[in-house]
């Protein structure tokens, strides 16, 4: 079978098997793009999935990565997130191939992962999954929100009931900055009393995006508030 990639736009042949013909999983990257791409293997924080294989000794604490370490022992943060799971490593390769899907408006490059989400969201059961939102002048200036894209792409409908206030980009600010970020998020949705929610980003970097917004949620009576992210940085 003969298909572009979306990312280098190279043709490549799938070779012809019994498996490939009975196994419909769509392919939207070539295999040398996909060989670049690094999964999440081996042990993996218990908190937010970032590897633990060559993490520096003092850098864990248990079963955990010193920075969830460290969220934990702020009472105001503890439990908030109930845990996040990302799929790959934020490398170069997929910073760059993220780059051009959300600075440079090239949309269909959230095909390459609609299995990939599709896949994990089949093992897990939640009342609401809520992309991260942008504000209305990001939104403007991208054109589409990420998050939203990659999900409908997964054929998953979202439910977009979070609004951001607009800030300064995050990849501007340093770590301290992110970590000292006012709350940004306010909800549409008043009472969500004993709801199970999942919500879903591109990349996990500090956590503090996340957690802010799963602050919000529990405040209207979210019972549970986990994450999944593409990439965790």
């Amino acid at each position: 079978m003969e298909s572009n990639c979306l990312n280098c736009e190279g043709e490549w042949v799938e070779a012809m098997s019994w498996r490939a013909l009975f196994n419909r999983e769509p392919h939207f990257l070539c295999q040398a793009c996909q060989g670049k791409l690094e999964k999440i293997e081996g042990k993996r924080c218990i908190g937010c999935s970032r590897s633990m294989d060559d993490l520096p000794s003092n850098l864990v604490k248990g079963d955990t990565c010193l920075d969830c370490h460290r969220w934990n022992l702020d009472p105001e943060w503890k439990g908030i997130l109930h845990k996040n799971n990302s799929v790959y490593n934020y490398n170069d390769f997929l910073k760059e191939f993220l780059a051009r899907y959300k600075y440079r408006g090239d949309y269909a490059l959230a095909r390459a992962f609609s299995h990939t989400i599709k896949t994990y969201l089949a093992k897990t059961e939640y009342d609401l999954i809520i992309p991260i939102p942008l504000s209305d002048e990001r939104l403007y200036e991208r054109g589409f929100n990420q998050s939203i894209a990659l999900l409908e792409e997964a054929e998953v409908r979202p439910s977009p009931i979070l609004t951001r206030l607009h800030t300064e980009k995050q990849s501007k600010k340093t770590r301290k900055e992110r970590l000292q970020q006012k709350q940004v998020f306010q909800l549409e949705k008043s009472d969500l009393t004993g709801k199970s929610i999942l919500l879903f980003d591109d990349i996990y970097t500090t956590g503090t995006t996340l957690r802010q917004a799963a602050k919000r949620l529990k405040d209207a009576g979210a019972d549970k508030v986990s994450s999944l992210t593409l990439a965790r940085g």
